[in-house]
């Protein structure tokens, strides 16, 4: 499925900050002008979908005084937190706009206070979230050709190395100053030990419940996915020794997810039990393509995993990826939060990590599926929005924890990475932009 996208000239927006006196106050009008115009003849309600989302990003760009970033993108939760996961994968949209939305810029609310020592105003929620820096600054970089900022934050700064190593080595409970939770990631020699809430999965049946005893597969990949991609910044700018020890640690930590977290038997990566039997918790969640995302499996591996996306008791079918596999006994068709409801930071990180074992039209598929799940729900359910997540078996949102409730409206918030960047990448057909290579 392909059409066409055209792209006006972007123009610098120079926002003043001098009027800026309380959190969450702004000054600008969403301009469509600035914004990259998508074509869809076929069906062009998905273009309309589109200029929702970027309205409703342009909504949570937002000032505040006393931060290090202002403006910032805001994930829609709390004026006074900030979370690093939501905000990594904002800017996977927010790429498509870099004069307009600040996206990358908003990384300096994270760095600034954790490795340079800033004073902010704001409390980072889970200091241990999952680690996206490094594979986030590559994709943007990918768009905008900008080798000043790699040496700033890899050579410079080392913010990437610094958050490696922070979680790698610096296991405390001490909460500092300007963060809200202790941390819960922790080495251990086969791998890492976290929790429901800093994992982002806050009530997923994951290790059924027992989260203090197993060691997380997602985890495991996504300290695997930072080294990798410092390594290929690295090789970007020629430094050569931070290449050669993060493709050092990559390499230990892709033996260990193969020793002990693959499961011949299911073709699938799994949790581990913390001991001596290395025993696996059979939880299916799309938590075990973050492994292929970073290029742990093998060929043969990926063509397993991707037989459970084509699978409609697992995470197949009209609505695709649930957090848990529909087959699990802890299913719930209500979505329950992360017990069956349908994420797009999930769904988007499994798309590109499909894409990168060549299965491009399964990818496709499933973007195109989630997206018109996503407009269904918009048209059918009331409130006419975009919602923080979704219910897998018909077309509203997701409950939340209490699985009576539906979750936040107006999310966008990582939300928008469904009608903007899979209609963008999946829909329209635009699977690689490289601004180095200007294609």
């Amino acid at each position: 499925m392909k059409a066409l996208i055209t792209k006006t000239i972007t123009i610098a927006v120079i926002i003043s900050l001098c009027s800026c006196a309380n959190a969450g106050s702004k000054t600008f009008v969403f301009d469509k002008n600035k914004i990259p115009e998508p074509v869809f003849d076929s069906e062009p309600y998905l273009v309309d979908f589109y200029w929702l989302a970027w309205q409703q990003a342009y909504d949570h760009m937002l000032y505040s005084e006393g931060i290090p970033q202002s403006p910032y993108m805001d994930e829609v939760s709390r004026l006074d937190w900030i979370w690093i996961w939501d905000t990594c994968f904002m800017v996977h949209f927010c790429k498509y706009a870099p004069d307009v939305l600040p996206g990358i810029e908003s990384f300096e609310n994270f760095y600034g206070p954790m490795y340079d020592n800033q004073p902010s105003v704001f409390k980072i929620h889970h200091l241990d979230n999952p680690p996206l820096f490094a594979w986030i600054e590559y994709e943007y970089f990918r768009f905008t050709g900008d080798k000043s900022r790699l040496r700033r934050i890899l050579q410079e700064k080392r913010y990437l190395q610094k958050h490696y190593y922070y979680l790698e080595y610096e296991y405390s409970k001490v909460v500092p100053p300007f963060a809200n939770m202790e941390r819960h990631f922790q080495r251990l020699p086969k791998g890492y030990k976290w929790s429901g809430n800093p994992s982002g999965m806050d009530n997923s049946p994951r290790g059924r419940g027992d989260y203090d005893n197993m060691l997380w597969i997602d985890a495991l990949s996504q300290q695997a996915l930072s080294a990798l991609y410092i390594v290929k910044l690295a090789e970007t700018i020629g430094d050569n020794d931070t290449a050669a020890e993060f493709q050092k640690r990559y390499d230990e930590l892709k033996h260990l997810t193969n020793k002990y977290y693959w499961n011949e038997t299911d073709g699938i990566y799994y949790d581990i039990r913390i001991g001596g039997k290395n025993e696996h918790v059979k939880v299916k969640t799309p938590t075990s393509y973050w492994a292929m995302l970073a290029e742990l499996s093998s060929k043969e591996q990926a063509e397993r995993m991707a037989e459970h996306i084509k699978n409609p008791n697992v995470f197949g079918g009209e609505i695709p990826l649930p957090s848990v596999s529909r087959d699990d006994p802890d299913y719930e068709p209500k979505g329950f939060y992360w017990r069956g409801g349908v994420w797009l930071p999930l769904s988007y990180m499994t798309t590109k990590a499909l894409e990168k074992y060549g299965h491009l039209e399964l990818a496709d598929e499933s973007a195109y599926k989630l997206l018109k799940h996503m407009y269904r729900t918009y048209k059918e359910y009331c409130p006419h929005t975009i919602w923080e997540c979704y219910n897998p078996e018909k077309p509203r949102p997701s409950t939340k924890k209490d699985n009576i409730s539906v979750t936040r409206k107006d999310f966008c918030g990582w939300s928008a990475l469904g009608p903007i960047s899979l209609f963008i990448e999946n829909v329209l057909g635009f699977h690689k932009v490289d601004a180095i290579e200007r294609r």
